[in-house]
């Protein structure tokens, strides 16, 4: 015998190998040894574990895949969680396996998960109709005291429409009286040209001096 001779795989050993690379692909595994099984199944996922319980017909697997299926409640929902599990087993004198163990947990977690998702939905939609009720009376009620100046001040609001009648009727009235200020000017104007022309007498009037002169007597001639 040579010392440090490397010893051949067996085809045992290749068969286990060449399974643990394609386990992926494993189902159902018939007859297979459970010592076989106790090599391969453990490079298995959950689903892929899964899987080969649901696929092998008449046979159970549990003597290998039940430590599996602990070690994978431990991973998924810790081991606190796992310890309490064993606990309440222990005092109820009862022995479930850890796949049953691990779908029940997995429902649970999904019906909680549903109940909370369904929560968070309701209160995302109670908000949502809060602020188009608070956008809807924004848009519809306006109250006359949120108008600004006109002047775009702080003060009291102003109608614009008062406003403009206000300013409309000041102009009219500056335009007339601006016309009755032009046909007084114009009268005036005649006036002083008739009086440059003739003296102005009044009709049928004399003045104080013109009255005095022909208050005198006239000289009769013969």
């Amino acid at each position: 015998m040579v010392i440090g001779k490397r010893q051949p795989t067996s085809l045992v050993d290749l068969c286990v190998y060449t399974a643990i690379d394609n386990v992926r692909y494993l189902g159902d595994v018939g007859e297979t040894d459970l010592d076989l099984l106790d090599r391969i199944l453990p490079h298995c996922t959950v689903d892929q574990l899964e899987h080969v319980e649901k696929s092998t017909e008449g046979r159970d697997l549990s003597s290998v895949t039940d430590k599996l299926w602990k070690k994978f409640y431990e991973i998924k929902f810790g081991v606190e969680n796992t310890k309490l599990v064993m606990e309440r087993m222990r005092q109820k004198k009862v022995v479930f396996k850890w796949m049953q163990l691990y779908e029940a947990k997995m429902k649970d977690a999904a019906e909680a998960q549903n109940k909370a998702c369904d929560r968070i939905a309701q209160l995302y939609k109670k908000e949502n109709a809060r602020k188009q009720s608070r956008q809807v009376q924004l848009c519809t009620k306006v109250p006359p005291s949120s108008k600004r100046s006109f002047f775009g001040g702080s003060g009291p609001s102003y109608n614009v429409s008062n406003v403009k009648s206000n300013i409309m009727k000041k102009a009219k009235l500056d335009f007339l009286n601006n016309e009755v200020k032009n046909l007084a000017a114009m009268k005036r104007n005649a006036v002083q040209t008739n009086h440059g022309a003739s003296p102005s007498k009044k009709p049928g009037g004399f003045s104080g001096k013109s009255v005095a002169s022909t208050s005198r007597p006239i000289p009769r001639r013969f």
